[in-house]
Formats: C-alpha cells, structure tokens, sequence
C-alpha cells in the first residue's frame, strides 16, 4: 500500500517526499503532474480547478503499492483501499503568508490557503477519506527537512509522532481572523 504526504501549497510536501523516496526506494507520484498531463486542470482567474473524478480514476491506474503520492488534492482523489499512512503536513499561516507573497499569489488565493490551513481542511478531509488511524499530522513550522523526515520515518517504522496542530486558537488569541480568513 502507498504512502502519502498531503497538506496546503507551501508546506512543504515535495520537498519532504523526495527524502522520503531516497529512504524508502519508492516512486513519487505527483497528483498535480498527473492532472496536467491529461488535461484535467482548468485556468480560472489565478487558480486551477480540477475535475477530481477524472483525476480520481487515472490515479487508480498509475499507483502501485510501492509509490510515494505526494499532493494536496490526495484526500479527494485516492481511497482508504490504497493508502498505508497519510501524513499531513502543517505549518503556521504565518509563514506560508511570506511564502505566498514570494509566490506572488493573488490575494484571495492566499487567504483561501491560509484560512484552509487554519482551520485544517485538508487534515479534516483526510481523516473523513481515510480514517483516524492512517493519519499522521507533523507540525514542520521551523524543523529542519532532516528533523521531519526523522519524525515521518519514525511514525513510518511504529514510533507514532504525531503533532496536535490548532492554528486557530492562536489566530483568534492573536486577534488576526481577518488577515487570515476571506470572509
């Protein structure tokens, strides 16, 4: 069965995925490539909308057991059947707001991503797809690439390391809801 890595845009996750592949020998199949590849993603504004049950069936036919996906659109294309772990990267909306900036993302496409890792959405949607037990959460806000591949290795091997991300309590102590959220 694959492993996973998911989370927002900036995360962190190809990144991660390409030290995780060397350990583990295993391809990486990136979600986004494959919906380029065939057409699935369509411009709208700044963004790219995708038709995920296309997606969805052509992902079913390109992963083996030994692959390594890596993408944020995982919890909705992929099913429990053939998923091991899911790890869910995180990181403080605060910093993924510098990264967007770098990115030059339009500011709605940064308050959609950051009002989504504030309130993990993606965690959310993979815990609803694949269940409790397949999902490990790491927090990778200041860890070094080597210190999370660590962390994700250990859970990979039993020893469960998973951190409790609440962004939302800090966003609401902090008073920012209305840098973070669109609404």
């Amino acid at each position: 069965m694959s492993y996973v890595l998911t989370g927002n845009p900036g995360v962190g996750k190809h990144t991660i995925a390409k030290e995780i592949s060397k350990i583990l020998h295993r391809s990486i199949i990136d979600i986004n490539k494959i919906a380029f590849e065939f057409g699935l993603f369509e411009k709208n504004e700044d963004t790219y909308d995708v038709d995920v049950n296309k997606l969805k069936n052509l992902i079913k036919e390109k992963i083996s057991s030994q692959d390594l996906i890596v993408g944020h659109l995982a919890p909705y294309v992929l099913s429990t059947s053939q998923i091991k772990k899911v790890i869910v990267l995180r990181k403080n909306p605060h910093d993924l707001l510098t990264i967007y900036k770098q990115r030059k993302y339009s500011t709605e496409k940064i308050k959609d991503n950051l009002g989504s890792e504030a309130l993990g959405i993606i965690l959310h949607d993979a815990v609803a797809e694949f269940g409790e037990e397949k999902i490990l959460q790491i927090n990778v806000t200041g860890k070094s690439i080597k210190k999370i591949t660590k962390q994700i290795m250990d859970s990979i091997n039993g020893k469960i390391e998973d951190d409790n991300v609440d962004w939302l309590s800090s966003i609401v102590g902090e008073n920012e809801l209305k840098e973070i959220f669109a609404y």
